[in-house]
């Protein structure tokens, strides 16, 4: 038996000796998804005690060094370990933009002080972070952005406003671009790291079509950020004045992170759960049939892509190609689910909907190819940077 053969079978005896029964349910509710953070609590003990596993296996993070909260697994372990918790359906045991956007980041650009101090948070689930990108008047086009940061010496006095930061009103800390240059439009932003309890931070939250909403609106008025945190610990990532290095990095992995609602990973075809005893008609059973096929195909092609980034193959325009196709695929799948559903999907309120989920989640999706860049946005850069096709 080969040594990942052996890690296979340990890992699913791990999984059957740590994953409680209720940690391999579906998500029904947001108490299901666990964020952390130094407001944090847990829905039941079911939750906390496959966190906590997790945490101190370093499987909230497999994939980071050891010295920073991981498991130091190779990419091929961390394969296996995605594969045996999708086998029984296990939830992930943290949700967090620090492990999914700025952990990556920090590993690629972040001092030794800051990858000590700042992903081991990540890692315990201690820091809770929100996204500073967006603003009114700057979306897809960032570089127009207009929160400046005036330099005090030691420390910036920021004024600004963000718009769509998701949890914003839940997290403890933010990474934000921040304009430090007005005379430099893409040298002249610093990528900072501050925390949301500052004076002069507030946050208003954005109600949606679906009634619900992770997104806000963040106000800066002369808020303080210190350049230092401590010994080899910036209050920055990368260099003063080139955070667009740092952002659009992590945009990459933002995106790869939106592109998986689309994934063809679940245990059950869309077809299995939405075909109640054979009652769809013939035409709408073979369209979910088309979408599982096509979802298997999505993820066999993030594979594929990951495999060659590991390799130093990967194209820089790839995960615009995974965004683009996850999201619309996402939003294909809700259709299907709403078609399935006829006029009960469209019920609101009742429990026998779990308040209208089907409706909400449908609505949600249409945010899906707008937040981390838009569809269209997205298609301009394949067309250009992988199709190489002339501009207009």
């Amino acid at each position: 038996m080969s040594a990942l053969e052996n890690f296979r079978t340990e890992t699913r005896a791990w999984l059957e000796a740590n994953c409680p029964p209720e940690m391999r349910q579906p998500v029904e509710t947001d108490e299901d998804v666990y964020w952390g953070g130094r407001n944090a609590s847990f829905k039941n003990d079911a939750q906390k005690q496959w966190f906590e596993a997790c945490r101190d296996k370093g499987y909230t993070v497999p994939g980071w060094p050891k010295e920073y909260g991981g498991a130091g697994l190779t990419p091929a372990e961390a394969k296996v370990l995605r594969e045996e918790m999708a086998r029984i359906n296990a939830r992930p045991p943290l949700s967090s933009f620090g492990i999914w956007m700025l952990g990556p980041a920090l590993l690629h650009f972040g001092t030794k002080g800051q990858k000590q101090r700042f992903l081991n948070e990540i890692a315990r689930g201690e820091i809770r972070w929100c996204q500073g990108y967006s603003e009114p008047g700057s979306g897809s086009d960032l570089v127009s952005m207009q929160t400046f940061g005036e330099d005090k010496g030691d420390h910036w006095i920021v004024n600004g406003q963000k718009i769509w930061t998701s949890y914003a009103d839940q997290a403890d800390w933010i990474f934000c671009l921040v304009r430090t240059d007005k005379a430099n439009k893409y040298q002249g932003i610093t990528f900072m790291l501050f925390d949301m309890e500052n004076q002069g931070v507030t946050t208003k939250p954005i109600k949606l079509i679906s009634g619900n909403s992770p997104f806000c609106e963040t106000f800066m008025d002369d808020v303080k950020v210190p350049k230092s945190y401590g010994e080899d610990i910036p209050g920055y990532v990368g260099e003063i004045n080139r955070g667009w290095d740092v952002a659009k990095y992590l945009l990459g992995h933002e995106r790869e992170m939106i592109s998986a609602t689309g994934g063809g990973d679940r245990a059950t075809s869309l077809g299995a759960v939405t075909n109640r005893k054979g009652a769809l008609d013939p035409v709408l059973r073979a369209e979910m049939a088309m979408f599982d096929v096509d979802a298997l195909a999505f993820t066999a092609m993030s594979e594929k892509f990951l495999d060659e980034v590991k390799v130093g193959k990967g194209h820089p325009a790839q995960p615009n190609m995974l965004k683009y196709a996850g999201t619309e695929l996402n939003k294909r799948r809700h259709e299907l689910v709403m078609a399935a559903g006829g006029s009960r999907a469209l019920e609101w309120e009742s429990e026998d909907t779990q308040g209208g989920k089907p409706a909400r989640s449908w609505l949600r999706t249409k945010a899906n190819s707008i937040e981390g860049g838009t569809s269209e946005v997205m298609l301009n850069v394949i067309s250009k940077r992988i199709l190489e096709l002339p501009g207009a």
